[in-house]
């Protein structure tokens, strides 16, 4: 007889609201199916992600757990193996005996509904999940010293990770493969050199082809370097579309942890007008300063950049946030200035290098998450100043922790020879060199070279020749032969 709906048990006792929903004839059928056609049932188990605290009866919950163990294993899964390992491991009696493993047989007249009794198991233990984190959280609530937006943050943390292991299943190879072809198509007839967002500097596209979905990139420098100013120019790049391919302006979040939103607001300003903040600071614009800045002010209004500047940010918090604004906003990039004052509170007692490795695996995984690009900024140790005297960095260098370079796809690494004497550019006061020293998708180069002008804290291109509004495909021109190679 096919088990009853899936709150049929809850159902019984609407007025209790302390039963848990859960089938116990449905938990009956699955394990009776495995029992009788353990191969296809147990593959089908674990493809709908049913593990043993799936099933609420503690008995039948027991018995899936050695079930599983036993495919494992590479045992056969029957009655009389599993009443055998039971009995072995001293839990047969526990779980009624082998007469209750012949009664799941006897309750399952055929193993082919299978997946109508998984499913049912599979649904009623999402609710149970539910509740289970609805009522942590309402304890929390009453009981934390910590501040709501924390609270808030690791609650929605909760319930998104049942949401992400809820659809976390396998997509078949061949949808896969299409959704692959749909790209490469896009690209093929397109003739587009940038496949993600472009960072608005030819050189480094060349390398990057853009920043893509899903990918953590950190751009590290020792102090003074610019990559704060690196990054901002990145962010008014891609907001305003400058040198997207289909120049489209792409919302971008900025979260600041180090600078107030009005000194990255002047800062931003200063660089598109080409306008020293010092002269701002010291009380002298020009008109033609003040005309600059009035025309840089009209272009960025309507750049959709979306500024968070509250310090001190825990990682949960920080995902979050970030969750709300890409639901609200789409945002297609997010910036972070920058690693090392992000927090996960949880692990601040084992240590700095815990701590840090927590919050680099959660920028990683919220990149994954929301599909986009997070470009996030990151200190270097003194290791270069000591190493040598032109302070060349390594990915060794990373400041506090080595799972910065194990999560990271694309770590950028800036310096400025002028602020080396010994080094032999030392007299060129605008090169700034990037050292794209890892790329988990592309090649590596260590020597993409900008301009960097300190008094405007703005990077451009260091390409001659190069039409610096225009995007640029990066291959062969149309009708022409690819080097050989």
């Amino acid at each position: 007889m096919a088990p009853e709906s899936t709150r049929t048990v809850a159902s019984r006792a609407v007025s209790d609201r302390t039963v848990l929903p859960y089938n116990e004839d449905a938990e009956r059928g699955v394990l009776g199916s495995i029992l009788l056609d353990a191969d296809r049932t147990l593959d089908l188990c674990v493809e709908r992600q049913l593990a043993a605290e799936s099933f609420h009866v503690e008995a039948h919950r027991r018995i899936y757990e050695t079930m599983l163990a036993m495919a494992g294993d590479g045992r056969p899964v029957d009655v009389l193996t599993v009443s055998d390992r039971l009995r072995t491991q001293g839990e047969l009696d526990g779980v009624g005996g082998a007469a209750f493993l012949d009664r799941l047989i006897d309750s399952t007249p055929t193993p082919a509904y299978a997946e109508y009794y998984a499913e049912i198991v599979r649904k009623n233990h999402l609710l149970r999940t539910i509740i289970k984190w609805a009522r942590e959280a309402e304890r929390v609530c009453h009981e934390s010293d910590e501040d709501a937006d924390t609270v808030l943050g690791e609650v929605e943390q909760r319930f998104f990770d049942i949401t992400e292991r809820r659809y976390g299943g396998m997509i078949s190879w061949g949808d896969m493969v299409k959704e692959a072809m749909v790209h490469i198509e896009h690209v093929y007839t397109t003739k587009k050199g940038v496949t993600g967002v472009s960072t608005g500097f030819l050189s480094l596209d060349q390398v990057l082809m853009g920043l893509h979905r899903g990918n953590l990139i950190i751009l590290a420098a020792r102090p003074g370097m610019g990559k704060t100013s690196l990054a901002l120019n990145v962010a008014e790049s891609v907001a305003l579309g400058r040198r997207d391919p289909d120049h489209r302006p792409r919302p971008v979040a900025v979260y600041s942890l180090e600078m107030s939103r009005e000194e990255l607001v002047l800062r931003m300003l200063c660089a598109r007008a080409k306008v020293s903040s010092h002269k701002i600071s010291g009380g002298y614009i020009s008109e033609v300063n003040h005309r600059d800045l009035v025309q840089a002010a009209d272009a960025l209004t309507k750049a959709p950049i979306l500024l968070d500047d509250t310090p001190g940010v825990d990682i949960l918090e920080l995902r979050s946030r970030a969750r709300r604004l890409k639901k609200k906003h789409d945002v297609e990039l997010i910036i972070i200035d920058y690693l090392q004052l992000l927090h996960a509170r949880e692990y601040t007692r084992q240590g700095r290098q815990v701590e840090v490795s927590q919050v680099s695996a959660g920028l990683k995984a919220m990149a994954k998450e929301l599909n986009i690009p997070v470009l996030c900024l990151s200190q270097l140790s003194r290791a270069p100043e000591t190493r040598d005297k032109v302070g060349k960095p390594k990915l060794s260098d990373l400041r506090d922790s080595g799972s910065i370079e194990q999560d990271a796809d694309v770590v950028m690494l800036l310096r400025r020879p002028c602020k080396y004497p010994e080094d032999s550019e030392h007299e060129d006061r605008t090169l700034a060199v990037i050292d794209v020293a890892k790329h988990r998708n592309g090649p590596t180069n260590d020597n993409i070279r900008l301009n960097f002008e300190e008094r405007w804290t703005r990077f451009d291109d260091r390409l001659e020749g190069v039409d610096a509004v225009q995007p640029v495909a990066f291959g062969p021109a149309e009708g022409e032969e690819p080097p050989a190679e």
